[in-house]
């Protein structure tokens, strides 16, 4: 079980939390970028490879006996953070067919390039299952 934490007089984040508490077995994921189980990138768009990283991240959640809810913490690290931005929208639409309405503690990083040249965005994740 997770519980979201969030201090008060704070306002109220959009698509994160502040921080999150958990009890259980810790399940560590790896960076995940838009690729298939093959290891080839989804598409050249930053949404669709996106939400493949996303999905490969809640698949392994899933293999290790989780649920995309017991995620506590997810790094997003893209190659351009003004695509990111600018295409927002998209972005939460993708995430809401994957994670629903659970919003982990999060950050973003803007980082010179990913192991696959072709890749836009690679997500890690934390979970704990109970």
């Amino acid at each position: 079980m997770t519980e979201k934490i969030q201090p008060e007089g704070w306002a109220e984040p959009r698509g994160y939390a502040n921080g999150m508490r958990a009890r259980g077995e810790i399940v560590a994921v790896a960076g995940q970028i838009g690729w298939n189980a093959n290891r080839e990138l989804v598409s050249e768009d930053f949404i669709a490879q996106f939400a493949q990283a996303l999905a490969n991240v809640v698949t392994v959640v899933r293999t290790a006996g989780g649920r995309p809810e017991d995620l506590v913490s997810l790094t997003l690290y893209v190659v351009d953070v003004k695509e990111y931005v600018g295409r927002r929208s998209e972005v939460g639409e993708a995430y809401r067919k994957i994670m629903g309405g659970h919003y982990p503690a999060m950050a973003l990083v803007q980082i010179g390039a990913l192991v696959d040249p072709g890749a836009k965005v690679e997500i890690q994740g934390l979970a704990v299952l109970p």
